[in-house]
């Protein structure tokens, strides 16, 4: 057997595989002594077979098969041995005049080779690193909502400025069909504030919801939609009301904080707001890092500029997935992919650049924080590390759950080793200035 690599250009490549008898033929014999052994055919005892019998009814299907085997195997090997770095899959050449009759049989497939590129740190267009702080107004307003959460509700006949309304909203051309509850405080605009005031039990109201709230993301809760749907939302909607009632918020004193914190660490408003703020800019520091990792993400791409066998990726795309493609939405599906082929050769660039790397241990121990922490959420603030590593390897048992655990893991790493080594402009902002720089 003889394999032969050519090069096409720096991204193309055919490999060539020249096969001949000498190097299936043993295996053949094997697998027909085999057959000869258990083939029930009428007239001769089980294993007396006359091996020309056999040879003339599986011969032949026998050496495909073999020939295959030997063929993928020895493509394989010569990958891993030549350290052949390739995007996806190499693709066979199909020949009209192939003959499994044959003396010798040559195969050939072509490669899509991995570009060679560097990866630069230090753009000159720097990525915004944004610091969220916890601003007066937005503590004000959680005391408040805390203040109403603990509060004594009362029903209420119509509703009010003060109130909240419970009742359902919908759009049948969008599927909208939710049960939510609002505070008339978060409706936008007179107009609007003007057609709850009065209203009562069982009304259903006519609204609009571009401008219906103060917040969209209120306006998101409230449909039940999504993040990408709620932008620029501009549909009828109607509204039944179900339900008025007016709560007369909770005292801010000692039994109320200890309600909030039963270890007793909070004693005084002040402390109160001490620790809002801390809870508040910790989640905001979780968004923060997520922003920066796309921002990061997107600059990468942009900035580092490498080709790819475009046409070879279209091709391979036809048949790789389990329905094949025609030749216009593999194309398709390539531009649509082409971005994340570009950040997942940028990323693994840059792990084996920089030696980042990613063992099962870690994985193990990620997955057991990320139950630790759903554990806590229901009161189980101690688990046993036993119950811990049992349910760690059930979920890592999940192909899916298992990857997507390392994805988040890699980016953790990621995120830790960009910070370390790229420069950023810092920005301080509040998180309504957060949403509005970055989602708007």
């Amino acid at each position: 057997m003889n394999i032969t690599k050519e090069n096409v250009d720096a991204l193309n490549a055919v490999v060539k595989v020249d096969i001949v008898a000498e190097d299936y033929q043993d295996k053949v014999t094997k697998v027909l002594n085999d057959y000869r052994k258990t083939a029930n055919i009428p007239g001769f005892r089980k294993g007396h077979v006359p091996m020309g019998m056999v040879k003339k009814q599986y011969g032949k299907s026998v050496m495909i098969d073999e020939v295959n085997k030997l063929l993928q195997e020895s493509l394989n090997k010569f990958l891993v041995e030549e350290k052949l770095d390739i995007l996806g899959n190499p693709l066979p050449r199909v020949q009209e005049d192939f003959n499994w009759d044959a003396d010798k049989f040559s195969f050939e497939f072509e490669l899509g080779l991995a570009p060679e590129f560097e990866v630069n740190l230090q753009p000159e267009n720097k990525v915004t690193q944004y610091n969220i702080v916890a601003t007066d107004e937005l503590i004000e307003k959680e005391i408040e909502n805390i203040q109403s959460r603990y509060g004594k509700m009362s029903a209420k006949d119509e509703v009010t400025e003060e109130t909240n309304v419970t009742g359902t909203f919908v759009n049948e051309e969008k599927e909208i069909n939710k049960k939510s509850t609002i505070s008339v405080k978060d409706i936008k605009g007179k107009a609007n504030v003007e057609m709850f005031v009065g209203a009562k039990v069982g009304d259903v109201l006519e609204l609009e919801t571009k401008d219906l709230f103060e917040d969209e993301h209120k306006l998101q809760g409230a449909l039940g939609v999504s993040h990408d749907e709620v932008h620029d939302l501009d549909i009828p909607v109607t509204f039944t009301i179900e339900e008025i009632t007016e709560i007369e918020p909770a005292e801010l004193d000692q039994e109320l904080f200890d309600k909030l914190f039963a270890d007793g660490s909070v004693k005084t408003v002040t402390e109160l707001k001490d620790k809002i703020k801390e809870d508040a800019e910790r989640q905001f520091q979780q968004q923060a890092d997520q922003q920066l990792l796309n921002a990061i993400t997107e600059n990468l791409v942009d900035n580092t500029k490498f080709d790819l066998p475009a046409e070879f990726l279209q091709k391979w795309l036809q048949t790789a997935g389990e329905k094949e493609l025609s030749t216009e939405e593999a194309i398709e599906e390539y531009n649509k992919s082409e971005k994340g082929l570009r950040y997942q050769l940028i990323e693994g660039k840059i792990m084996k650049d920089n030696d980042i790397k990613l063992d099962y241990a870690e994985l193990v121990d990620y997955a057991k924080g990320f139950i630790r922490a759903q554990m806590a959420q229901f009161g189980n603030m101690n688990p046993e590390e036993k119950e811990l590593d049992d349910i760690a390897g059930r979920i890592l048992q999940n192909q899916d759950e298992a990857r997507r655990l390392q994805e988040q893991l890699i980016s953790q790493k990621l995120l830790a080793f960009y910070k370390e080594n790229m420069s950023f402009d810092t920005k301080e902002v509040s998180y309504e200035d957060f949403i509005k720089e970055v989602y708007k």
